[in-house]
């Protein structure tokens, strides 16, 4: 079982405003309770007691709005998704744990995505294990996305790269192991970065979602989900 969480909350939701120009993107409400909370409320259902968060755009109003339900990092500068787990690897463990993004929201399908994904980790194969969704069955899918990786019949990734078009994209949320960092850059950068590595490797590895996932990325992306989630 996973022992612990980050999710990723300091960005600053530049495609979601004007909402984001006053909330911070991971507390905009959908359906009646915000990505954050929902996304708090379904590692605490897992058993998740490690939750770490880290905040910077309006980040007073996450940590009022969380209390105690997770341990805050403050960053006084945007690390991106890399630098800013990197930065939370002391308070993360030497455990594997999940990657969650501050906007990522789901249904679950024939069982728990957590539970899903936990159980198909493999840290003898793995560096790395990411969520999937089929390009075609993102709700809030832009016209211009093309997907994110092709799948081999094992589970390894390939990274789409200079190909016109892939079937999956990368589904928000992962497992990472703590050694997947070692030698990583100082400072910002993405967690892309690390997963072409693992790639490089033969250690990324994604599980496909059974459910629904959406793509909040805009005001219209957000309409879309209250409809659905309604």
């Amino acid at each position: 079982m996973i022992r612990s969480a980050m999710i990723l909350a300091a960005g600053r939701g530049e495609r979601m405003r004007p909402l984001t120009d006053k909330t911070p993107k991971p507390l905009i409400p959908v359906a009646g309770r915000s990505l954050l909370e929902r996304s708090l409320d379904r590692l605490e259902g897992y058993g998740i007691k490690n939750i770490v968060i880290n905040v910077h755009h309006l980040g007073q109003q996450i940590i009022d709005r969380v209390g105690d339900r997770a341990r805050i990092i403050v960053e006084d500068r945007l690390l991106e998704t890399g630098g800013s787990v990197k930065n939370a690897l002391p308070l993360l463990g030497d455990e594997p744990f999940f990657v969650l993004n501050g906007d990522g929201l789901w249904r679950d399908g024939t069982e728990s995505l957590l539970a899903r994904l936990s159980g198909r980790w493999d840290p003898e194969r793995m560096d790395a294990m990411l969520l999937l969704q089929q390009l075609y069955r993102v709700i809030g899918r832009e016209a211009k996305d093309r997907g994110d990786y092709f799948q081999e019949p094992r589970g390894a990734l390939r990274h789409r790269g200079i190909a016109p078009l892939s079937p999956y994209v990368f589904a928000s949320v992962s497992i990472c192991a703590p050694h997947l960092f070692d030698g990583a850059p100082e400072g910002p950068f993405s967690l892309l970065t690390l997963w072409h590595r693992a790639e490089a490797r033969g250690r990324l590895y994604g599980v496909v979602h059974d459910g629904d996932w959406f793509h909040v990325g805009t005001p219209e992306a957000l309409a879309e989900a209250e409809r659905r989630l309604r």
